[in-house]
């Protein structure tokens, strides 16, 4: 696949990546520490997506965000490790694809 089309199919992933950053920076600083979870769910859901892609993401955040409820004790969730990365996470947390060694 060339860089392109990679850089394409990773578009989705990274608006999601996008939006968990600003709703960590903007919203999630309003409620405190509240989350029974270790990562909280906005950390869990922004590793979900770098690490699994939008779709699986998507369904580990909705998830996560259903098991989070006062009748669950909580503790360490961290997000289910994939396959081989083929890509890699840059210094703002946005997915490139992986430079390949000739």
């Amino acid at each position: 696949m060339s860089r392109t089309l990679l850089e394409i199919w990773l578009l989705p992933r990274n608006l999601a990546i996008g939006i968990m950053h600003l709703y960590r920076r903007l919203i999630s600083p309003l409620y405190g520490q509240v989350c029974r979870y270790h990562p909280s769910c906005s950390r869990y859901s922004l590793e979900a997506y770098q690490q699994r892609g939008f779709l699986v993401g998507l369904a580990l955040t909705v998830w996560r965000l259903l098991r989070c409820n006062p009748f669950t004790p909580g503790g360490i969730d961290d997000v289910p490790p994939g396959l081989r990365p083929i890509f890699t996470i840059n210094s703002r947390g946005f997915v490139r694809p992986q430079d390949r060694k000739a």
